[in-house]
């Protein structure tokens, strides 16, 4: 495997992501809404670097779904199933969609439907890692670490079959 991204890099980027959603949300309540399994470390540490910023969200609270569109391939079927649902109702809250990486974009415009449909006082989307050249949905990204080339990759949260996953950076595969 090739590193591409380095793990100072990642927390950079997360560093960065912060602020800008900091700043938006400056003495409000934000609700932040991983989507699992990939986005795991990225809700954890974006989380953790919100709580260090002074001006930063009034509260934070953290909530995860589950999807499933790759199975164990390379590239997504196109179909998505909603596995795990949030625990916690989103009317009436600030709510941020957090995925790992936004790839064709299917996956975050059927969760950004369904979740506008339960009426969040606002809703964002933020990505860690950007791959624009596979996008086949149309897709609102609000906040995003780091393009990628369009190769695929693994690590900090994202896999291969549930390989990998745990690399503290990212590797092409």
């Amino acid at each position: 495997m090739k590193k591409i991204v380095e793990a100072a890099q990642i927390g950079e980027a997360i560093e960065r992501m912060a602020r800008e959603i900091a700043s938006e949300y400056s003495g409000k309540p934000l609700l932040l809404l991983g989507v699992l399994k990939g986005a795991l470390y990225l809700t954890v540490d974006l989380a953790r670097a919100l709580a260090e910023i002074p001006d930063g969200p009034s509260e934070i609270g953290m909530d995860f779904v589950s999807v499933v569109s790759y199975g164990n391939a390379t590239q997504s079927s196109g179909e998505i199933r909603l596995l795990m649902d949030a625990a916690v109702p989103i009317a009436g809250r600030n709510v941020l969609l957090l995925d790992d990486i936004a790839d064709g974009g299917l996956t975050l415009q059927a969760l950004q439907a369904l979740l506008q449909g339960r009426g969040p006082a606002s809703l964002r989307t933020a990505v860690l890692f950007d791959k624009p050249a596979r996008r086949a949905a149309q897709v609102a990204l609000d906040y995003v670490g780091l393009p990628l080339p369009n190769v695929f990759v693994v690590g900090y949260g994202l896999d291969y079959q549930e390989k990998y996953r745990s690399l503290p950076y990212l590797a092409e595969l």
